[in-house]
């Protein structure tokens, strides 16, 4: 190779290697940076693909651990409500054998029928007032089979639902109607036997419109059936009034939830589906009872019985569902892990070896830096040629 000054071989070469170590250290240094191996699909073509998939996995995994503990969750609060009706059952069944006994009067069988009367009131109040989220647990999966065609058109009327019907006969409750009036701004329902209404709160009305978003909750105490209908604020109190209109309440005695604990979509492997049964007079078979005499309380001493038989029934399920959500999330658990595991080995770094890397890149790189500034110098030696 001849020698001369106006290219310079040398510094080239030691260029472009200083500019490949230099790189090289940059990548390193963002790999330790990022604590990841694969910064870019050109670092791992096939790694990125597969680990991203895995992270995805991951992340559905996790949420639907959540979901599992959820689940189980609800049933804690169902299974809790299950537990205090049995325990007013107890107490029912205990008052309906005291008044069965030939010792005691009228009066006596009138003040324990009293009790008995709060008590059974109170397994109503319980079964429709226990929910999750919002979400009515134990008093049935019920609906109207369509919004009510008088209060369809009034505005800020934004939901009816329904609830604790006996609708276990015929799968359906008819005969039933439902109206508003501007008089005392009440709402009444009634099958034109038994009636009760309820009045909007006075303090959520301003100059005839609702000022607040409220709830109105139809329930005769000691009866069964509720009916909730949601207004929003400005509904017109003093001229939405509706007539009568009947209403059909579809549904069942139990409430089914579905929870997703697997991250597709196929329903017999990803999803859960949860019954938990209704804990009302009417699911129970206690709508009537009474120990107000002593043929009654006999009576209702069996149904007592018949109804703690399907109560258990009802914990018993409750209870295996909930066995079943443990086994799937310590499943889930385990999933999350080697999962996490297969996606680590292929996308996170090693710190240790990329470290060794790195130290190794910046002595390559301080000597590319030595040898460039030699290899530049290289034509000023052949300046002495002309001395």
């Amino acid at each position: 190779m001849p020698l001369n000054v106006i290219s310079n071989f040398a510094a080239n070469v030691a260029h472009r290697n200083l500019q490949m170590t230099d790189a090289q250290a940059t990548n390193s240094l963002a790999k330790l940076s990022a604590g990841t191996r694969v910064l870019s699909a050109r670092d791992d073509a096939a790694g990125l693909a597969v680990g991203s998939r895995l992270s995805v996995e991951v992340v559905g995994l996790k949420q639907a651990a959540v979901n599992a503990g959820q689940a189980s969750s609800m049933l804690q609060i169902a299974d809790g409500a299950m537990a205090k009706v049995n325990d007013i059952l107890s107490r029912m069944k205990a008052l309906a054998i005291q008044a069965g006994s030939g010792q005691l009067s009228s009066t006596d069988r009138g003040m324990l029928d009293t009790e008995f009367q709060q008590l059974m009131d109170e397994v109503d109040r319980i079964a429709n007032d226990t929910e999750f989220s919002g979400t009515k647990l134990v008093n049935g999966s019920q609906a109207l089979d369509s919004t009510p065609a008088g209060f369809t058109p009034v505005a800020n009327v934004t939901s009816i639902s329904v609830g604790g019907w006996d609708t276990s006969a015929t799968g359906s409750v008819t005969g039933w109607s439902l109206s508003y009036s501007t008089t005392g701004h009440a709402f009444t329902l009634t099958d034109g036997t038994t009636s009760f209404s309820t009045n909007i709160d006075a303090t959520a009305i301003t100059g005839g419109l609702l000022n607040k978003s409220v709830s109105v909750t139809l329930k005769q105490a000691g009866a069964n059936p509720e009916v909730t209908l949601n207004l929003a604020a400005g509904f017109d109190t003093d001229t939405a009034s509706i007539a009568a209109v009947g209403i059909t309440i579809v549904g069942s005695n139990t409430t089914s939830f579905t929870f997703k604990v697997g991250t597709g979509t196929v329903a017999a492997e990803d999803d859960i589906t949860i019954s938990v049964g209704s804990v009302t007079l009417a699911s129970l078979a206690l709508t009537g009872a009474s120990v107000a005499t002593s043929t009654a309380a006999d009576a209702a001493s069996d149904l007592i019985t018949t109804s703690v038989n399907t109560l258990s029934t009802s914990r018993a399920t409750v209870g295996a569902l909930q066995n079943r959500l443990d086994f799937a999330s310590q499943n889930i658990s385990i999933a999350i892990e080697n999962t996490e595991a297969a996606r680590s080995n292929l996308m996170d770094l090693d710190i240790a070896q990329e470290m060794s890397s790195f130290v190794s890149k910046q002595i390559l790189l301080q000597a590319g830096v030595s040898m460039l500034a030699q290899a530049n110098q290289l034509p000023q030696n052949l300046l002495r040629l002309f001395q």
